[in-house]
């Protein structure tokens, strides 16, 4: 069955704003959560911190997708700040999927972000939907936001948990940052370039949102990455290549300590997350590689 009508949360983001216009041009009709009193018609108010969303408003909607959450990379990691990023994910999802639970007629499906942050650092070793949670901060508030989606899975609805990796963009999310440094020629490896970036760009992101969306056999998490993660240094080259810069300037690891404190550990972690559940689904990439994602970003 078509899906016709979707709630956003998190439409003002990066990836949710490219999947409610992708949606749209196909013509479903998206509405949108707001933290504000609404303005439109396509809109509805939520309070995530109170856990607050009127089951009334999501009536009629085929699908609820929740991509909302403080970004990770926005600031400095204080003990305040943490608390933001993991309450932003936590109780918004908490407040959407008690509301689908308590609905008579709820939505065909639940997507809910998550991210590959669940598996910690994995080093060389290649990890799929099978592993389990590492440890530190991000595999916390990862398993806490997924467990935030049971209400709605107990409820029966299909829940989808979508892990995503670092989305080649030059709007928003953290390649955003690397984008004007590397025209500048001023881009780097990160520490000694060994650890790996799981990527993928905002395209495949998106399609792979609706893929999920609408085959109606899957459930349960899966891994928005490229087929092949690539180490740091190796995305520092193309960066040089695609952008024709020099990439000069290596960031040490101890300066990246200072700059960006206990962040600094993520950023020069490993994780070598691969999609197998969506490939088994029939997903494919239309930019699987590192160069492919960074000119379709240009």
């Amino acid at each position: 069955m078509r899906i016709s009508r979707v709630a956003v949360a998190g439409a003002s983001g990066l990836i949710g704003g490219a999947l409610s216009r992708s949606l749209r041009s196909d013509g479903v009709e998206v509405v949108r959560l707001v933290r504000r009193t609404p303005r439109a018609e396509d809109e509805i108010r939520w309070d995530p911190q109170a856990r607050f969303v009127d089951a009334g408003d999501l009536a009629g909607c085929d699908a609820v997708v929740n991509l909302a959450g403080a970004g990770v990379g926005s600031r400095r990691w204080t003990e305040a700040y943490k608390a933001r990023i993991r309450d932003s994910r936590v109780l918004g999802t908490a407040a959407l999927a008690e509301a689908i639970a308590a609905m008579d007629s709820p939505p065909r499906v639940f997507v809910n972000g998550s991210a590959i942050g669940y598996y910690g650092k994995t080093g060389d070793r290649i990890v799929d939907e099978s592993a389990p949670p590492g440890e530190g901060f991000l595999p916390e508030v990862c398993v806490r936001w997924e467990a935030a989606a049971a209400p709605a899975e107990r409820a029966g609805v299909r829940t989808v948990l979508v892990r995503s990796g670092l989305v080649v963009a030059r709007s928003g999310g953290a390649w955003a940052r690397l984008f004007p440094l590397f025209r500048a020629g001023l881009g780097g490896r990160m520490g000694d370039g060994g650890q790996y970036w799981s990527f993928v760009s905002l395209h495949d992101e998106v399609a792979a949102i609706r893929h999920l969306l609408d085959s109606e056999e899957l459930s349960g998490p899966f891994n928005v990455t490229a087929p092949e993660p690539v180490t740091n240094r190796e995305i520092t080259a193309a960066m040089g290549r695609v952008l024709k810069r020099p990439t000069p300037f290596p960031v040490p690891a101890a300066v990246l300590r200072t700059v960006l404190g206990e962040m600094a550990e993520d950023v020069l972690g490993s994780a070598r997350v691969v999609p197998k559940r969506l490939l088994e689904s029939g997903f494919r990439f239309t930019y699987p590689g590192i160069d492919e994602a960074v000119r379709a970003a240009l």
